[in-house]
């Protein structure tokens, strides 16, 4: 075999990338994954994921220079200098808003699976019918019962911990046993239960940290640290760094090629498939092509349809996968930033162990059932209870000895929730080129025009008044709503793009994540998704990976690709 030739691509390296190569490489072909930023390797390069508070030159905030060279990251809590080298350089990496949308990446091996939030949920089969029921956008090609054994697959390889809680509305899967709640979430989850007669659930999060050890991986169940975005020198939580990619790279048959920019998808019209991929390389500018049968695009939602528009040719001009006119559209996210809080009286005699890297979820319980709003879809909330530390205010005191022995003690107990709502897949939220601007390497960026609309307005009224009412009736004081800034992009959840569907007329890719214009290519990461739910995604693009590269192993094998 060339150096230049291989069985299957990957381009990505992130969540779905890592599974991406795993599943191919575990299945006997020889695989390049190509990442366009550096390389990241487990334990040796979390340089900071043993440093304490104190040891950062700025105890871990940020600075005006980093305020100045990070301005979208600014926005919202991901700037600070803990793990600043984690995320994008704006500088370099530009993009265009004709609508403010908060973009947060991080180009490196391992992508924001190194930084992400691991709630980790199923879709039900109310997710997956809810475009046809309520006649949005087109209709998901799959139902649940076909996904729910790769959902099984994902769960056990990537180890995720929580209960089997019985809900409709949030299917049980394969789970590790569940972190525990503290006592005054026992306490609210009792009072809500009973409130509201059994109708609203406050269960624990389902995570992606283990609670068990993992040998057969090498990897040690969480620590309780909550410094997960730094690395975990523990492979605690799932990571590309942790679990795909030592499995990948276990079975010798594939190459990692860092500072590898895809900048266009090759295409033969003759064959009217993938012939490879056009890479720049980030450090030498130097331009190289690399061959195989198969192609899965993993770069992330946005970065995977820029990829797509960029490989545009005379057979396809608005680019690969542009036959149907839904490239770039239906960009979807979460809305956030509205909740509530408030302290809790009566547990001053009680304290948790360590810092619990996860917190309480409240499944969706509006439309669904009996309940009727004046919007569609739903919302979840996160949250949890803790005491305040050493950094809270004490009005009373601020100076001298009695001030300091109060900060090393425990504060009260606060409870806080917030929402995730879902957003619709209007096919006018878009990102296009923007033939205009260019990127440090002299490339066209993306371009913005996505907003929420009216149906998630009305939800946030609910989002906000619900969360008041569910934490003064479980009795928490002083409660306080929110109804912040939850600008598209900031959940950090970019979906659509190059959405799944039964008619290429209507969809850039099959019920298998073939795109329809070139079918030895698989778009595997958030792009497919065909609406957004609630839930936090990253476990459904896990199981559509693992079953579409099983797809594509046999389609391959039978010559067909």
């Amino acid at each position: 075999m060339a150096d230049n030739v291989f069985d299957a691509i990957v381009i990505g390296s992130g969540i779905s990338g890592g599974w991406a190569a795993k599943e191919l490489t575990e299945k006997g072909l020889k695989v390049i994954m190509l990442e366009r930023g550096r390389n990241i390797e487990h334990v040796k390069d979390y340089v900071n994921a043993n440093k304490a508070p104190w040891e950062f030159p700025h105890r871990g905030s940020k600075t005006q220079e980093m305020i100045k060279d990070y301005p979208v990251l600014n926005r919202d809590y991901p700037l600070n200098e803990t793990n600043l080298d984690y995320w994008v350089n704006e500088k370099e990496s530009p993009y265009t808003e004709v609508k403010r949308f908060d973009w947060f990446r991080g180009y490196h091996v391992g992508g924001r699976s190194l930084m992400w939030g691991r709630q980790s949920y199923r879709w039900s089969d109310h997710d997956f019918e809810a475009n046809a029921k309520d006649g949005i956008a087109i209709d998901w090609p799959v139902r649940y019962a076909e996904i729910a054994p790769w959902y099984d697959y994902a769960e056990k390889f990537a180890g995720i911990s929580g209960n089997r809680d019985g809900l409709e509305v949030l299917p049980d899967g394969q789970f590790l046993p569940a972190m525990e709640m503290n006592c005054v979430e026992k306490d609210v989850a009792a009072r809500l239960k009973d409130f509201y007669k059994g109708q609203r659930h406050v269960i624990m999060g389902r995570t992606a940290n283990i609670t068990q050890p993992k040998p057969e991986q090498g990897r040690t169940n969480c620590q309780y640290r909550n410094k997960c975005w730094l690395g975990c020198p523990f492979g605690a939580y799932f990571s590309t760094q942790s679990a795909t990619l030592p499995a990948a790279m276990k079975t010798g048959n594939l190459t990692l090629r860092p500072w590898s920019i895809v900048t266009k998808i090759l295409y033969d019209k003759n064959t009217k498939k993938a012939t490879g991929v056009e890479v720049l390389d980030a450090e030498t500018n130097k331009t190289y092509e690399y061959k195989a049968k198969i192609i899965f695009l993993n770069a992330s939602s946005l970065n995977s349809a820029w990829i797509l528009m960029n490989s545009a040719t005379d057979v396809w001009p608005d680019g690969l996968g542009s036959s149907s006119g839904e490239l770039g559209h239906n960009v979807m996210d979460h809305h956030l930033g509205v909740g509530a809080s408030g302290h809790v009286e009566g547990y001053e005699d009680k304290y948790y162990f360590g810092r619990r890297a996860n917190g309480i979820y409240i499944p969706r319980y509006r439309n669904f059932g009996s309940d009727k709003r004046d919007y569609i879809r739903g919302f979840g909330y996160q949250g949890g209870a803790s005491r305040q530390g050493y950094n809270r205010s004490l009005e009373e005191l601020s100076i001298g000895a009695e001030y300091k022995d109060a900060l090393s003690e425990p504060g009260r107990w606060t409870m806080n929730i917030g929402g995730f709502g879902e957003i619709l897949p209007y096919h006018e939220n878009k990102v296009t080129l923007d033939k205009n601007k260019k990127d440090k390497w002299g490339l066209n960026v993306l371009s913005f025009d996505a907003e929420w609309k009216e149906n998630e307005k009305k939800m946030r009224v609910d989002m906000l008044n619900d969360a008041i009412e569910m934490l003064t009736s479980a009795g928490v004081k002083d409660v306080k709503g929110r109804d912040g800034d939850g600008t598209i992009g900031r959940g950090i959840h970019e979906m659509g793009t190059a959405r799944m569907g039964k008619d290429p007329k209507t969809s850039v890719v099959n019920k298998y994540n073939q795109i329809w214009d070139a079918p030895n290519v698989f778009v595997t990461d958030g792009s497919f998704m065909t609406s957004a739910s609630c839930v936090n995604p990253s476990l459904t693009y896990m199981a559509f990976t693992a079953r579409a590269a099983d797809y594509a192993v046999s389609e391959l094998k039978k010559g067909n690709l």
